[in-house]
């Protein structure tokens, strides 16, 4: 980024793009898709080389949280620094009924989960579909993806929710707090620190969302 090695990702080869830009906005590094000046990747080398416009302090660069996940992900920022900056709209609901016919289409969605058992998915979805679908080896790739397309693609965040395969993490929380996504739809369930999380700042948490049933963690009035 501006000239400087950043980060390195384990990841699926591929949406490298999406990925690039989805994780400088999820970690805080940029606030807003015009902050990109340039962003070009060099598939064979699956190098992404960024310029931004937005000036990035030392001590955040250099303020590494590894996350928990199995594949060592890094985060720059606290989940508990979010708390402060983040405020959940409250106009976002979306049916129950609809959620599991989301979840159904979204399970059943990934080809390389068919094939291999080996990946996460994370996607995001209106009140009527699925409008982004993304797949990685890791939990917070396939999220950051999902965003990064959304946000260079000018989706309003704040008229979606999240899904993922996996657990919810307080790291995943914080990741979609700093989206401003007010829902989150889950195959998984949240640990406690992401409840807290959640609790905090009005975020919507939906687990175990299997069928017809799922568990309603925080903020129902959402889930109608």
């Amino acid at each position: 980024m501006n000239g400087k090695e950043l980060a390195t990702l384990l990841a699926s080869p591929c949406d490298l793009k999406h990925l690039a830009a989805g994780f400088l906005f999820t970690s805080g590094l940029i606030q807003r898709a015009e902050s990109i000046r340039s962003l070009t990747v060099d598939g064979e080398r699956w190098k992404a080389d960024v310029e931004i416009d937005e000036p990035i302090a030392d001590d955040l660069v250099f303020k590494r949280v590894y996350t928990s996940g199995c594949g060592r992900g890094v985060i720059f920022h606290n989940p508990l620094d979010v708390l402060q900056r983040v405020s959940l709209p409250d106009g976002f609901t979306v049916a129950a009924a609809k959620i599991s016919e989301l979840m159904k289409e979204f399970l059943g969605r990934s080809e390389e989960h068919k094939r291999t058992r080996g990946v996460h998915s994370a996607g995001l979805a209106d009140r009527e579909r699925i409008l982004i679908f993304k797949d990685d080896i890791g939990r917070h790739n396939a999220l950051d993806k999902a965003v990064g397309e959304a946000l260079l693609s000018a989706v309003d965040l704040r008229e979606v929710m999240a899904m993922t395969s996996g657990r919810i993490s307080s790291e995943i929380v914080a990741k979609i707090m700093r989206c401003g996504i007010p829902v989150v739809v889950s195959a998984g369930v949240p640990t406690n620190q992401a409840i807290k999380l959640a609790k905090e700042v009005r975020m919507t948490i939906a687990g175990s969302a299997r069928g017809r049933r799922m568990n309603i963690y925080c903020h129902g009035q959402r889930i109608l």
